[in-house]
């Protein structure tokens, strides 16, 4: 086993992770993570080292979820559909006079807590926690950079509907890692 070997095959429950997080499918998730670990192997020659490993891996991954959307976009399942529909009502974050009725706190140093594996972990549980497409949505839009119009077209969903989705996603996670981060109790939902 060589040395690249070796990283890639200690890299794949991460890898499976983000795809499991992005795919919702389980077979999905574990062609795209085999298709990336080949692309991997077959493209060494031209990681030049100026990322780190893992950093240009996960970028292969990143192309190969598109593509498994890509190629799914006609598909959709009824778990899909009644994921979609799996939002709770807007009314519940608002106070009678219309302002935020669980205001964020201050984040303290976003640099330190962005360099931490510990915050990353909170945010991998937190994500993980999301319902299905609301995941789906902002993984979309936050990590393979998705448009409004390609989420909608990919989840079958109005504009109005995604930046709902979008919305709620940013506020569940904002809640989880005020929670599991920042060790403020939250009232709302955070597994």
């Amino acid at each position: 086993m060589t040395e690249l070997d070796a990283a890639l095959d200690e890299m794949r429950p991460v890898l499976l992770r983000l795809a499991r997080l992005q795919l919702r499918n389980e077979a999905w998730a574990e062609d795209v993570v085999s298709e990336t670990i080949l692309a991997a192997i077959e493209q060494a020659g031209n990681f030049q080292r100026r990322a780190k490993l893992r950093t240009w891996v996960v970028g292969i991954l990143k192309h190969k979820i598109i593509d498994q959307l890509r190629r799914q976009t006609r598909e959709v399942s009824i778990e899909g559909r009644i994921e979609s529909g799996d939002i709770d009502g807007v009314e519940d974050l608002y106070d009678e006079q219309g302002g935020l009725a669980h205001p964020p706190r201050a984040w303290g140093e976003p640099e330190s807590a962005l360099a931490s594996r510990e915050f990353f972990a909170v945010l991998q549980a937190c994500l993980e926690s999301l319902p299905g497409n609301l995941a789906r949505a902002f993984l979309m839009r936050e990590w393979l950079e998705y448009e409004t119009p390609e989420i909608c077209g990919e989840l079958g969903i109005t504009r109005a509907n995604c930046n709902v989705m979008l919305f709620r996603a940013r506020m569940r996670l904002r809640e989880c890692i005020e929670a599991r981060w920042l060790g403020k109790s939250s009232p709302k939902r955070c597994g």
